[in-house]
């Protein structure tokens, strides 16, 4: 394939966008000698962090396997529908964080019907470790079925035709055919889920403020110690979003290799 150049204008805007983005995370960086940022931020929010990855990682898992199958069937449902369901999935991205808590505890509050419900047999969900997940897949969930949704629509269908005509099942097909195809783009939508859940902080505040969670903790922090105490979590959220994405890269290597 011939490799082109972009213009000038093309260089420069990229640089610069680049330079915006990277220049707040290298002052975080370049602050703190890492062993004395991990040792403050385990000290202000170890239990924070526990919190934070076990929330993150089941509302994640529950993102993936709900939002994987629905991205395959709106890939293939007609495009009125297709469109209908994508708007719904999207309104979570668009609210604010705080709106998004009180909707969920408008629902599931002690008070409230379902929520009472839960609670009366036993799983409640206001200041629960199951809060702090629901809020967190509320906001992020939908990132996952949208990507799949872009990538199983962006998947050539001659494949998966010509499988139909030998008569293999469709759950082969998606296992053997789409899945492999769209898992570039699935990979991303769930790694951007879980950067978006573990960062989440409106909607954990007002639905589960306990047990405390990182983004809930890093306030608490810059009430309570300061401004470097809190930068020494930010410093904390920089390493594990540099771990997950790049285990999403090392893992799309292996897909793709």
């Amino acid at each position: 394939m011939l490799r082109t150049r972009p213009g000038t204008a093309f260089t420069i805007a990229t640089l610069l966008a680049l330079a915006l983005v990277a220049a707040p995370i290298l002052g975080v960086l370049i602050g703190f000698w890492p062993g004395s940022a991990v040792a403050l931020a385990l000290h202000a929010g170890r239990d924070a962090l526990r919190v934070s990855l076990l929330a993150s990682a089941g509302a994640t898992l529950a993102a993936t396997l709900l939002g994987v199958p629905t991205g395959y069937a709106l890939a293939h449902a007609a495009r009125p529908l297709r469109a209908s369901a994508v708007f719904v999935l999207a309104l979570p991205l668009a609210f604010p964080p705080v709106a998004s808590g009180l909707m969920l505890l408008n629902l599931l509050g002690r008070q409230a019907p379902i929520g009472a419900w839960l609670a009366a047999h036993g799983a409640p969900v206001p200041d629960t470790l199951l809060g702090v997940a629901v809020a967190e897949f509320f906001v992020s969930g939908s990132l996952v079925a949208l990507a799949a949704t872009a990538a199983f629509t962006a998947l050539d269908p001659i494949f998966a035709d010509a499988a139909r005509t030998l008569g293999i099942r469709e759950s082969r097909i998606f296992t053997r055919i789409a899945l492999p195809g769209a898992a570039g783009g699935i990979s991303a939508g769930i790694a951007f889920a879980w950067l978006r859940a573990l960062g989440e902080y409106g909607a954990t505040s007002i639905l589960a403020y306990h047990p405390t969670s990182l983004p809930v903790a890093l306030y608490v922090a810059l009430s309570a110690s300061g401004v470097r105490q809190a930068l020494a979590l930010c410093y904390g959220f920089v390493l594990i979003a540099a771990v997950v994405l790049g285990a999403r890269w090392v893992l799309r290597r292996g897909v793709v290799m």
